[in-house]
């Protein structure tokens, strides 16, 4: 009888705590809160403007890339079509004057290459920063003494992720600025030049 009884107070207790738990919002405070770096940068107005400007300086470089490389095949066919004309020293003197300029050429171009990573990557960071007092203000409103990178998270609850909102919040103090930028400057003898 005993056991009958402890059994229903556990059962009557699990019910009751999985209908507390079903009525719990989603937004309850939590000590913990996870945001998705990757996605704040990829889903954010001012990220995608970021990504935007990096695929078109890589796409330009890509380009460059294939000019040069075209130019220097150009200059090699020439160059060896040449070589039953040429005496052999003054032509081992011209293909080491081409090797040395396509590896100098080789070189400045991945320099390209890297500081364009190097460029993402701080203006990645640059968004990051922007987005901690966002991120400090969404932990204080949710209750939240640490915030994880999602990546770092093996389970959590729907409602300790800040992404959505944090992305929301960086759109909208995006969102004027990105209008005065957009704004025609008055011209010379605008609106505000006398008649």
């Amino acid at each position: 009888m005993r056991a009958a009884a402890s059994a229903a107070l556990v059962l009557g207790l699990a019910l009751s705590g999985a209908a507390a738990a079903q009525s719990v919002p989603q937004q309850a405070p939590a000590a913990v809160a996870v945001i998705d770096q990757n996605r704040l940068i990829a889903d954010s107005a001012l990220g995608r403007e970021i990504e935007a400007r990096l695929q078109a300086a890589s796409r330009t470089l890509v380009a460059e890339n294939r000019q040069i490389e075209a130019a220097l095949e150009e200059e090699e066919r020439q160059l060896t079509a040449r070589r039953a004309s040429l005496p052999q020293a003054e032509f081992q003197t011209l293909a080491a004057e081409f090797d040395a300029r396509v590896e100098a050429i080789r070189e400045a171009q991945e320099l390209k290459s890297r500081s364009l990573a190097r460029q993402h990557d701080e203006e990645r960071q640059r968004l990051l920063q922007r987005a901690v007092p966002i991120l400090a203000q969404l932990m204080k409103d949710r209750g939240a003494a640490v915030l994880l990178d999602r990546g770092a998270i093996v389970l959590s609850l729907e409602g300790a992720d800040l992404t959505d909102a944090a992305i929301a919040a960086l759109d909208a103090q995006r969102a004027p600025e990105a209008a005065s930028d957009a704004a025609p400057a008055d011209p010379p003898g605008g609106a505000g030049a006398a008649p």
